[in-house]
């Protein structure tokens, strides 16, 4: 029976075939949590340190959209349209909401495990879902080229996906016998755990010190009457500060009206703060080089020339080519199964989009440039011709 054939329930009692990555209430204690506790530390980088969510965030939007191609007319519209339509999630429709989830997850955590879920008689495709990593566990195959998914099913514990076919499955950077990829996070916890220190420590000086607080130092003259009602004198001098505090919080100015030798000092007033910029960008720096995206898309103003903006740019096209390359195997898995589902047995095709508009520029300059050189070719060949024959002809 091929993998088709199986797919298409036979008997009424299989009509429905549920999301098999779909998170369940029970879970299992073998094996998962070190992996739960692992994509919870990503997420914590990511909402702790807002420069590395952003990062992120700019990946996903420059890897940009694609369309699918395909030769036959019918299937090409047919596929188009389920581009544009295909349900990713309970609210989001269409494969580029798909694609950035999934890339976002594989930037993530190092791994993206997506599922095409088909509708109850099995004739087409429902939606595509992406399933959380944290209720997910992976093993061996059969052969060392193959991964097994494992889902937690009530109270049976892990088991394995029962149509591992439809699976989407992808890594980023595995190294060598491991099932799962590497994260895009994986060195920045000791950085981000120094950068989050220092910004605590800021946070706790600037309440110390730039948070006025004031002490009010009453000393008594030598006089009896200094001496014996000092403490009386203190009382008065403490209520009418306050007073005059208080008034301010109002928007009125009020007036500290003191006798005697009175002396007001802010508290704090001859410590100094911290200079953090120095530190701060060197963590900064080591987060920026580990996620590859240039200090300007990150709002960073670090001093750069135009030579070295424009190979920042070239090497961020080249990190977005290569997710390109990850992406596709998957793109064209979806795409087959439509076509196959609909009876259609043409191979697709993935087109990108071009990353930005500098790129078109660029090519459409060097064709330019090309076109001119086969000219001033064609001409001095020309040239040389009408030369030799009028030498020969001499």
């Amino acid at each position: 029976m091929g993998f088709f054939e199986r797919l298409r329930p036979k008997t009424p009692a299989a009509q429905a075939i549920s999301v098999q990555t779909r998170r369940t209430p029970v879970l299992w204690e073998t094996g998962l949590p070190a992996w739960g506790a692992e994509c919870g530390m990503y997420d914590a980088l990511r909402h702790k340190i807002p420069l590395i969510d952003a990062a992120i965030d700019r990946i996903c939007r420059l890897v940009g959209g694609c369309h699918p191609q395909c030769e036959d007319p019918a299937a090409q519209k047919e596929l188009e349209q389920f581009f544009q339509q295909v349900p990713a999630g309970p609210v989001c429709r269409g494969m580029e909401n798909f694609l950035r989830g999934y890339l976002e997850s594989l930037l993530t955590y190092g791994t993206a495990v997506g599922e095409i879920v088909l509708s109850g008689d099995g004739k087409e495709i429902a939606g595509l879902y992406q399933g959380d990593l944290r209720y997910i566990s992976f093993q061996e195959g059969e052969n060392p080229f193959q991964t097994q998914v494992l889902v937690a099913k009530e109270n049976w514990g892990p088991q394995p996906v029962p149509f591992p076919e439809l699976l989407l499955l992808c890594a980023l950077n595995p190294k060598p016998g491991q099932l799962k990829g590497v994260s895009l996070l994986e060195s920045l916890p000791f950085v981000c755990d120094i950068l989050q220190k220092i910004y605590a420590s800021i946070g706790e000086n600037f309440q110390r010190v730039a948070n006025l607080r004031y002490a009010v130092t009453y000393k008594p003259g030598e006089g009896a009457l200094d001496q014996a009602g000092a403490k009386e004198i203190a009382s008065t001098i403490s209520r009418e500060w306050a007073d005059a505090m208080d008034a301010a919080k109002y928007g009125q100015i009020k007036d500290f009206v003191a006798v005697g030798d009175v002396d007001i000092k802010v508290i704090g007033a001859d410590n100094r703060m911290i200079d953090s910029q120095v530190p701060v960008r060197q963590m900064l720096e080591q987060i920026v080089a580990k996620l590859g995206v240039p200090p300007f898309l990150l709002g960073l103003s670090w001093s750069t020339t135009e030579r070295m903006s424009s190979q920042q740019a070239d090497l961020l096209t080249s990190e977005l080519e290569s997710y390109r390359r990850l992406l596709e195997p998957v793109l064209l898995k979806i795409c087959r199964v439509f076509l196959r589902l609909g009876g259609y047995g043409c191979e697709p095709s993935i087109r990108w989009e071009n990353i930005n508009l500098q790129d078109e520029l660029e090519l459409a300059q060097a064709r330019l440039a090309n076109l001119q050189a086969d000219q001033l070719e064609q001409t001095l060949a020309a040239g040389k011709e009408q030369t030799q024959w009028n030498s020969g002809k001499a």
